[in-house]
């Protein structure tokens, strides 16, 4: 879908802070179910690349990371209709304290406190693997199955949900 849209259009998107998908989500009115699901699709998109670069380029691996797991969050949020996702979807972005709220309040609504520690790994990557560059590929690699178990939580709620 996104590989249709014109590069330079989706770089002044991310620029400005606006989510695609939310965006196109809202002029389509899409139904949350497939929602949830285009944002699956990138997590794992985003998670197969983190893998692929961690030995080539641990900065960028980390931040395709966590953004596996920004996406992971955001499809947990749409499934579980938390009010996040509804805030996210009427200001067709994500801010990082929806996201962060959205860990918290799908934490309690499931009853999984490990979402919580899985989206504190993300972040570490995307804070001291990509903004600050201080981690080596073996660094990455520790906080791998982290956000590999997050995509996966992601994926089976997403199944339970439809």
């Amino acid at each position: 879908m996104l590989d249709s849209i014109p590069q330079s259009l989706l770089i002044e998107a991310e620029r400005h802070g606006i989510d695609v998908v939310e965006l196109l989500a809202k002029a389509l009115s899409l139904d949350p179910a497939t929602v949830s699901k285009a944002h699956l699709e990138l997590a794992v998109k985003f998670l197969n690349e983190g893998k692929d670069l961690i030995d080539k380029d641990p900065i960028q691996a980390s931040e395709r990371l966590y953004k596996a797991a920004e996406e992971a969050i955001k499809a947990i949020a749409v499934a579980l209709n938390l009010e996040e996702a509804k805030r996210a979807s009427e200001i067709s972005r994500w801010t990082t304290q929806l996201l962060f709220d959205a860990v918290d309040n799908a934490s309690d609504k499931v009853g999984k406190r490990e979402l919580r520690w899985w989206w504190g790994r993300a972040w570490f990557l995307h804070v001291e693997g990509f903004h600050e560059a201080r981690l080596r590929p073996d660094q990455v690699r520790r906080d791998l199955p982290d956000v590999e178990s997050l995509v996966e939580f992601a994926k089976g709620l997403s199944q339970s949900t439809t």
